[in-house]
């Protein structure tokens, strides 16, 4: 599945970002995310998770790569669709612009399984997308507990992405310890990581979403600006 959120008709197209998801979600979890980003002229196709059948979402993504969208393009993913964003770009089976991981799982993870409020605390701190997961039929509970494809981390190589990548973690994230990413996004040639405070795994979608969001804006501006992103605002002393 593919739902696309297009800028305002009274707009011109600033880019495109393409959606990946993580472990359980389906592409409509990502409706807010996707409404805010075109609100601000951005065109933005969001799939499925990627681990239910990687080959299919590879070819999803470079067939939206390959359609006349408007630049610069953007791959954002969550969780192992953060992972699989970045090995896709590492091993250059896809050409971007940049890139955004949000709660990027790279260190081993013990299976375990947790009931669904214990899975909800680990996922996310906002009430409203709480609800949206419990009441979303689509939605696959318990696939947070499964560990990441176990190839996935070595081949998404920081050393090897040659674009800007944008991070964003949540500070409380309990399934990937910010402590433990930092070290990844030190390995970029090119990257940032936020962190958001009071913020669990779905840095996208937790109660500080807005900021997220905000932030993900001032990277796509920047990016349109040149794959340096040159400053766009500093803080002056008043």
């Amino acid at each position: 599945m593919t739902i696309s959120f297009d800028n305002p008709p009274q707009l011109a197209a600033r880019g495109t970002v393409v959606v990946l998801p993580g472990r359980g979600e389906d592409a409509t979890v990502y409706e807010r995310l996707g409404l805010r980003l075109s609100f601000d002229a951005y065109r933005v196709r969001v799939l499925d998770d990627p681990t239910r059948d990687p080959a299919a979402a590879t070819s999803a993504v470079k067939a939206l790569l390959t359609e006349d969208l408007p630049g610069p393009h953007v791959l954002l993913g969550s969780d192992t669709g953060a992972l699989f964003a970045a090995l896709l770009v590492a091993e250059w089976t896809v050409t971007v612009d940049g890139l955004v991981l949000a709660g990027l799982p790279i260190t081993p993870q013990d299976e375990k399984v947790l009931d669904w409020q214990a899975e909800l605390d680990v996922r996310t701190t906002c009430p409203t997308h709480r609800a949206r997961l419990s009441d979303d039929t689509a939605f696959q509970r318990g696939a947070l507990w499964h560990a990441p494809p176990p190839d996935w981390t070595d081949r998404a190589n920081a050393a090897g992405v040659p674009v800007p990548v944008l991070g964003i973690h949540g500070t409380d994230d309990p399934l990937s310890k910010l402590d433990n990413v930092r070290g990844w996004f030190a390995r970029l040639s090119h990257g940032e990581l936020i962190s958001l405070a009071g913020t669990a795994h779905d840095a996208l979608n937790n109660q500080t979403h807005r900021t997220a969001a905000a932030v993900i804006v001032r990277f796509l501006e920047r990016l349109r600006l040149g794959a340096d992103l040159p400053v766009i605002d500093r803080v002056e002393a008043v």
